[in-house]
């Protein structure tokens, strides 16, 4: 799967998943501080689900409308960081199908996925 990941991301995270044969373009490498807006359109643009940790994308996708591929919300928060590493590559294993286009939460006990309403 295409990502970009969010520069809140941990590198452990972004590590696993290209370990795991994601294409993974990482904010923090690529372009620090750019605004999630523009995150959010390079995700877009590139066909990327977005993995971020940023609950303010929630508003981006939901309050102003703006155009995804998909956004992978990761609130494991606690965690260290090799547990969250692999409960995020299990997500992507067991949900590869649903996540593009969606708006996916992955919470420590539950992932939610929510197709965005059509029509």
């Amino acid at each position: 799967m295409n990502l970009v990941a969010d520069e809140n991301v941990d590198r452990s995270i972004v590590e696993r998943l290209r370990k795991d044969g994601h294409v993974v373009d990482w904010i923090a490498e690529l372009s620090p501080s750019v605004t999630d807006d523009e995150v959010l359109r390079q995700a877009s643009e590139s066909g990327s689900v977005l993995v971020t940790a940023d609950k303010d994308f929630g508003e981006l996708v939901y309050r102003r409308g703006l155009s995804h591929h998909g956004v992978i919300l990761i609130r494991l928060e606690g965690l260290d960081n090799a547990v969250k590493a692999e409960i995020v590559s299990q997500v992507l294993r067991d949900n590869a199908a649903e996540l593009p286009g969606a708006f996916a939460v992955i919470l420590p006990d539950c992932v939610r996925i929510r197709r965005p309403d059509v029509g």
